[in-house]
């Protein structure tokens, strides 16, 4: 290029609902209204905002589907012979171009940059341009580059946009093929209006490595040629991510082009990634290109790189785009940074086989197509080392074989799978799959611990009591079972269903990466008072409504704790199915989604970070990111737990594991450990590097009831686990009709007739009962993704609805819980008592009656769900905890409980201050 002309600045603007414009020539009729481009028109606030208030995702309020047309005069000057002119558009939708009246063209892609080549049509050094913009009529549905869920269906023009000179013979692109084991890289010349040329080649690397200029004859017939970067060569990793510029110029020419690239070799070793020999084990996160301030994808590389960098700090490694492909900054920043990226097809669905009603030849033609531009403009980076052909997509596997081939044989440089999480539910691995990733290789072989209530059975998150001794392994090794496929399947695709066909095959046996598709997805109460951060055309109107339901039901004082407890909660969740994907030796890495919220698709805030990138405030507050990094970093100890609920005496062992992957190897390292009084230590084998088991601690369960676990190699990693400690069970522990204590008569019962006639006479009455009028399932885990999308999508397959609850909020300095201590959010000595209780719905009552124990509830039932609260009814004084406790009573922590209970319903603490009828707590 010699020369660019920036077209930033006011242009003139001109809706086109109607879709009329090209027939009436709105290319030559001046235009009353302007923008400044680069944006889009929400993002200018173009149009007449909308009364509307989306719940399912955020409200764009000045949203618009159809034509814009974008006008704008420019003097170019006279454009020399020997040069052209091409009008550049980073980014947008379908585009039609006029220039001075005369058409153009148009381009389509959603993914890369629009190119126009408008020298013929410069008149007297003057360029009347005018671009007509669509987003409506894809050749595809567009995945997350089009979808309200995400950057909304925007129109504009955003990035770079410019008039660029360049001279018509010469280079048209470059290619850098690096070969790190002969410290060289292979240029790939296209030349353009010449057979042959001697180019001059030059650079330096962010390293300060000095590439000399050398002269090279490159022809049509033979364009590629190897410059040797010598033996002192910087690498491009994660931990060293040294870019290489290279300049090119044929001789004689002003025409130079730039190609950056990195040193690296990313590939597939067996089961595992290897980046330039050395193994490397993906921690990712899943994005959809969200930008909430904006509706659509930042284009420079400073915006990027803060995205990028707050990730990295949360131990992330690996970016995986649903259903999109970021700008060419987001690659830049993710070169500068080390992180690995990959991009997908902008697809999510069904591709049809040939004899399919349905089948779209056009729409498959447009995606491939889109790959290879994709693959074309982003190629060269360093950073891109993965692409896949769409989201959870169905149909033709040979012809998406056949595409895998098709990209493979253009460009070797990065690795390529068929999707993500293809065929669901009856999973296979194509030949020309590089690696795999999904949530299971067959049936009940899960690579993830959580799953919605409509794709059953649940992981071990959501069904085992809480522990860190899961392993992957066993499902990856597992090949004794079928996948599951009927001719036709009513499955899940996005927010809805389809019919499918599913074909059984023979049980997958993995002989490449597996990669854990969108891991985690464990909701927390949102933080209400974030709606004031959406300051652009996008609006949070849930938060608000979410605000009116709580206070309608009397709860409104409680979201701060509702958002703090749940959120404490789900980073044990998270915890849990983390440390079990590094615990898998058989695992290559898994996606998480999502380390940040996701205020679409029903809006599931899942993240430990809001929409924004900012962390929330039980984040901050617990010091969770240093606690994160203990279990979701290149560095790891592992402890393999089978239960955090320990007896007094109990002897107990625990296998420790260490993943190290960082390049410094380990001498002399000790992994010490301290619990309590006691203590110890483990030496690592020096030179320690991947999975493995370094020790095992062994120590007796000792009271206090609350202790941690600490593990800690010096200088490198730590990580810690909490116990509860009680004394041990009493097999003959039994539930008495009444207690007697100095007077004192507690009766305990099961049903509410015989608790109302004790109450009558003016006793006090424990009642342990799950009989309620209505009632929500005891269920520990947090809820998945979200309510609202689960519970439509379990109706339409008529399957079992989501449980949809949070965890639990505890008032832990109750005087009923003084016998039984506990955090004020769930913890594993929690999960019998829950999972054995219904929560009982409390709406109606009264403002200030809260549960000593609530369950939270999700923000669209929004119930108040008791699991432990007291009133007085009649004459009496009623305690209830709507658990089967007689069912777990053999338990050590139930008994605790029981104990705690009785201790103070003798007391003269135990005095409810509301008094209501049974009718009112659900109990009748």
């Amino acid at each position: 290029m010699i020369s660019e002309i920036i077209l930033d600045g006011t242009w003139g603007f001109r809706f086109d609902g109607a879709k009329e414009g090209i027939s009436r020539r709105f290319c030559t009729i001046p235009y009353e209204d302007t923008i400044e481009l680069p944006s889009t028109t929400s993002l200018s606030r173009k149009g007449v905002p909308s009364d509307e208030r989306k719940m399912g995702s955020l409200t764009d309020e000045y949203s618009f589907e159809g034509y814009c047309w974008y006008y704008r005069t420019i003097e170019t000057g006279v454009i020399p012979e020997d040069t052209k002119a091409e009008l550049f558009l980073e980014r947008t939708r379908q585009t039609k171009l006029w220039v001075n009246g005369d058409y153009i063209g148009e381009r389509n892609s959603l993914c890369t940059p629009h190119i126009y080549d408008i020298t013929d049509h410069i008149k007297d050094g003057t360029a009347e341009i005018c671009v007509m913009v669509s987003n409506t009529g894809y050749p595809t549905k567009g995945g997350h580059m089009t979808s309200e869920d995400t950057q909304t269906n925007w129109n504009g023009i955003t990035g770079r946009i410019a008039l660029r000179i360049s001279e018509k013979k010469g280079i048209s692109f470059i290619r850098a093929y690096p070969d790190v084991s002969s410290h060289s890289v292979k240029l790939e010349f296209g030349l353009e209006g010449m057979d042959e040329a001697e180019i001059s080649i030059w650079g330096v690397s962010s390293a300060c490595d000095v590439v000399d200029t050398t002269v090279r004859k490159i022809s049509a017939d033979s364009p590629f040629t190897v410059i040797d970067l010598g033996e002192d060569f910087s690498l491009w990793d994660e931990y060293s991510p040294v870019i290489y510029t290279l300049k090119a110029a044929v001789n004689g020419s002003m025409d130079i082009h730039t190609v950056c690239f990195g040193m690296r070799e990313f590939r597939a070793d067996g089961m595992h990634f290897s980046v330039n020999g050395k193994p490397a084990f993906l921690r990712g996160k899943h994005d959809g290109m969200l930008f909430p301030l904006t509706g659509a994808a930042p284009a420079t590389v400073g915006e990027w790189y803060e995205v990028l960098r707050k990730a990295k700090e949360w131990g992330i490694n690996h970016y995986r785009f649903h259903t999109c492909c970021p700008p060419d900054a987001a690659f830049t920043a993710a070169d500068m940074l080390g992180i690995y990226m990959q991009p997908e097809l902008p697809f999510w669905g069904t591709i049809r086989f040939h004899d399919e009603e349905g089948y779209n030849a056009d729409e498959i033609e447009y995606l491939r197509e889109e790959g290879r531009r994709i693959l074309r403009t982003f190629g060269n980076h360093p950073s891109f080392v993965m692409m896949s052909l769409g989201n959870e997509l169905w149909g033709d596997y040979e012809l998406m074989d056949h595409i895998l081939a098709e990209y493979k044989a253009m460009d070797d440089r990065h690795l390529y799978t068929q999707g993500s999480n293809n065929f669901q539910f009856c999973p296979r691995i194509l030949e020309n799959d590089d690696f795999f990733s999904g949530v299971r290789l067959g049936k009940g072989r899960f690579v993830r611990g959580s799953f919605a209530k409509c794709d059953p059975p649940h992981g071990f998150v959501q069904a085992e009591r809480p522990n860190t001794a899961y392993s992957f392994d066993r499902n990856i090794l597992t090949a004794n079972d079928s996948a599951e496929g009927p001719a036709e399947r009513l499955i899940q695709i996005g927010t809805g269903t389809a019919e499918v066909r599913a074909e059984s095959h023979d049980s997958l046996v993995p002989h490449i990466p597996i990669v854990s598709h969108e891991t985690g997805q464990y909701y927390s109460y949102p933080d209400l008072d974030s709606a004031e951060k959406y300051t652009g055309p996008l609006k949070a109107h849930f938060l608000d409504e979410y605000r009116q339901r709580l206070d309608e039901k009397g709860m409104g004082t409680l979201y701060h704790a509702f958002h703090e407890v749940s959120g404490l909660f789900a980073f044990q969740c998270y915890k849990m199915e983390i440390e079990a994907a590094m615990r898998s030796e058989l695992l290559a890495g898994f996606q998480l989604l999502d380390l940040q919220d996701f205020t679409g698709q029903g809006v599931a805030s899942v993240g430990m970070l809001d929409s924004f990138m900012d962390e929330k405030s039980f984040v901050t507050e617990n010091d969770l990111r240093s606690k994160w990094l203990g279990f979701c970093s290149d560095a790891v100890l592992l402890a393999e737990i089978d239960s955090f609920v320990l007896e007094y005496g109990q002897k107990v062992t625990i296998p420790v594991y260490l993943r190290y992957m960082r390049p410094d190897e380990l001498h002399g390292a000790k992994m010490l450990w301290h619990i309590g009084e006691k203590s110890g230590g483990i030496a690592v084998p020096d030179g320690f590097r991947g999975i493995g088991k370094i020790g095992s601690i062994t120590f007796e369960a000792e009271l206090p009831i609350e202790s941690e676990l600490q593990l800690t190699i010096d200088g490198v990693t730590s990580n810690s686990y909490s116990f509860t400690t009680f004394p041990a069970a009493d097999k003959d522990f039994t539930l008495p009709e009444v207690s007697e204590r100095s007077g004192s008569h507690v009766y305990i019962c099961d049903n509410i007739e015989k608790a109302e006639k004790l109450l009558e006479n003016g006793e006090k009455v424990i009642l342990f009962t799950d009989k309620l009028r209505e009632s929500v399932k005891g269920f520990y885990c947090t809820d998945f993704w979200n309510y609202p999308m689960f519970r439509t999508i379990s109706q339409q397959m008529g399957k079992e609805e989501p449980v949809g609850t949070l965890g639990l909020l505890i008032q832990n300095d109750h005087s009923a819980l003084a016998g039984f201590p506990s955090r004020i959010y769930s913890t594993p000595q929690w999960y019998e008592i829950v999972t054995h209780s219904e929560g009982a719905v409390l709406d109606g009552t009264s403002e200030g009656l809260r549960p000593i124990v609530q369950v939270i509830d999700n923000c669209e039932r929004n119930h108040k769900l008791g699991l432990l609260f007291e009133a007085c009814i009649s004459k009496g004084k009623l305690l209830v905890c709507t658990c089967r406790i007689r069912e777990i009573i053999h338990r050590p922590e139930v008994q605790h409980f029981v104990r705690s209970l009785l201790d103070y319903a003798h007391s003269d603490s135990f005095d409810p201050t509301y008094s209501l009828t049974a009718e009112a707590l659900c109990l009748r």
